[in-house]
């Protein structure tokens, strides 16, 4: 519902109402309502680089909403920080089924929320475009939605939701040059300083280490995976790298850089 329904629709009214390069970064704040969700509500681990750089990605954000004399809190823009809203929401509730098959969870996911908007949109009146429309439409519904959830879903498996969040704070600013070159909007001089302080929270979320002392505790589930460190189990037969199967992890206590995957959600005393 969060995911597929509202927030597409969401951002189809926004940047129906605003300018394609200032909608683009806008959708920085995606990764930030991700990581502040998934940090209070969820309680993963976000050191304090991570929350510089989101508030870098913040002040960038408030930053295009300044006209000189104040804050211009416009339609497009609510509407588009609301669907950032709405994927932050779904991001972390994807988190909990990041073990499964992210092919199956985003069929699942486009032909529930794909069937819900078109019905919606017949309902309150819209025609069916040209087939050109329609083609580009399934184009950046296969890319924007099929092939990217399931790469952002290995991510969760890997990285955890504020991390991945963060990391998939890159794409605004590749919209952002497309829409510079593809449209030819002006680059202003608050949309350039903008990009910087969004590029400068970016660069601190992807230089992050995390390495401390933790403990695992037994557990037993089944993903894709190859023996490594934490996956030291035997085999009856031959089996090939990767490979899935339900298998059990023994306690360990060990200190290795990490970040919060399904192996490392483990509680952190401080930041």
């Amino acid at each position: 519902m969060f995911g597929g329904m509202l927030g597409p629709l969401l951002l189809m009214l926004g940047l129906a109402r605003t300018s394609a390069a200032t909608g683009a970064l806008l959708l920085n704040l995606e990764g930030l309502a991700t990581m502040a969700i998934a940090w209070a509500v969820f309680r993963e681990n976000v050191d304090r680089r991570l929350l510089v750089g989101a508030a870098a990605i913040l002040c960038g954000a408030v930053l295009l909403s300044w006209n000189g004399q104040g804050f211009r809190l416009d339609t497009g823009g609510l509407l588009i920080a609301a669907a950032c809203l709405c994927w932050g929401i779904d991001n972390n509730l994807t988190r909990k089924l990041s073990a499964a098959d992210p092919v199956q969870i985003a069929m699942i996911k486009g032909l529930v929320a794909g069937s819900v908007n078109f019905a919606l949109a017949l309902w309150l009146g819209a025609t069916l475009p040209g087939a050109g429309i329609v083609a580009a439409g399934a184009v950046v519904g296969f890319l924007g939605v099929g092939v990217s959830l399931v790469l952002f879903m290995l991510g969760l498996r890997h990285l955890g939701t504020a991390r991945t969040g963060a990391y998939f704070s890159l794409a605004p600013f590749i919209g952002a040059v497309l829409a510079l070159l593809l449209f030819r909007e002006a680059p202003t001089l608050v949309l350039l300083a903008a990009d910087g302080l969004m590029a400068l929270g970016l660069w601190l979320h992807l230089s992050e280490r995390h390495d401390h002392m933790h403990e695992h505790a037994a557990l037993e589930h089944d993903h894709l995976h190859s023996h490594d460190e934490h996956h030291q189990h035997s085999h009856d037969g031959s089996f090939t790298e990767p490979h899935a199967h339900w298998h059990r992890h023994a306690p360990m206590r060990h200190k290795h850089p990490h970040y919060p995957d399904l192996h490392h959600r483990h509680g952190h005393g401080g930041a």
